[in-house]
C-alpha cells in the first residue's frame, strides 16, 4: 500500500509527520514523501527541513494521498502543478486526505465541491470559497475524502484512516504505539473555547 505525502516550501511540520508516524505503522505500508524536486523541503518557519525520496511526476499512483497544510499553500491556489498532481492521484485513490488548510489544496483541484470538510478554523471561509460545506468536527469523512481540522487533528484522521483500511484494534495498537493519549494543560485548543486574551494575543502574532 502506497502512502504519498506532497511537500512544498512552507508547509507545517507536523501536518506531514503526524499522520507519517500513524500510517507508516500499516501492515504493508509505503510511506512516500514527494516534491517537485528530490531533496529537502523547508516548512513554513524555514528551521526545519524534511526530504523529498522522489519527485512528484515519478509518482503516477497511490492508495493513499495525504495533503499537509501551512501558509505555503497559498501560492498554488490559484493553479499550477501541484494541483494538477492532486487531481490526477485523486483519480487512483482509495483514500484522498488532507490536515488543516491542506484541505485548501484539494478545494481548489475541485475535489471538495458539494462536498462537507473541514480545515483549520481560520480558514473556513476560503474552504467555502471552493464549494464545500465547512464543519468544525476535528476529522470529516466523504466519500473517499477525508480532511482534518488544524495541526494536531492529523493525528486523529490517521487514526481514523487506520481503522478503516486495516481495523480498530490495529489503529488502537497503533495509537497505544506512539503513546497518543492527549491530556493538554489547558483547554484552549479551540475558537468556542479560548479566551479573548487568547485570540488577541494570537492575532498579535506568536513570532
Amino acid at each position: 500500500m502506497r502512502i504519498v505525502i506532497p511537500l512544498f516550501d512552507r508547509f507545517t511540520a507536523l501536518d506531514a509527520v503526524g499522520p507519517y508516524d500513524v500510517l507508516k505503522l500499516l501492515p504493508g505500508a509505503e510511506v512516500v514523501f514527494a516534491a517537485t524536486a528530490v531533496g529537502p523541503v523547508r516548512n513554513n518557519v524555514g528551521s526545519l527541513a524534511l526530504t523529498a525520496d522522489a519527485t512528484l511526476a515519478e509518482i503516477d499512483s497511490c492508495d493513499v494521498l495525504v495533503v499537509p497544510g501551512g501558509p505555503g499553500v497559498d501560492q498554488h491556489l490559484v493553479g499550477g502543478p501541484l494541483l494538477d498532481w492532486i487531481r490526477r492521484m485523486n483519480e487512483t485513490t482509495r483514500w484522498t486526505t488532507s490536515v488543516c488548510t491542506g484541505s485548501l489544496l484539494l478545494g481548489a483541484a475541485g475535489l471538495l465541491r458539494g462536498r462537507t470538510a473541514t480545515t483549520h478554523w481560520r480558514r473556513a471561509g476560503d474552504l467555502v470559497s471552493f464549494g464545500a460545506t465547512y464543519t468544525p468536527q476535528r476529522v470529516v469523512g466523504d466519500g473517499k475524502l477525508m480532511t482534518a481540522a488544524g495541526v494536531s487533528a492529523g493525528l486523529d484522521m490517521a487514526l481514523t484512516l487506520a481503522a478503516t483500511i486495516a481495523d480498530r484494534t490495529t489503529a488502537e495498537a497503533i495509537q497505544l504505539a506512539i503513546e497518543y493519549d492527549p491530556q493538554p494543560p489547558f483547554d484552549a485548543g479551540s475558537p468556542a473555547k479560548a479566551s479573548q486574551a487568547v485570540r488577541d494575543r494570537l492575532a498579535a502574532g506568536l513570532r
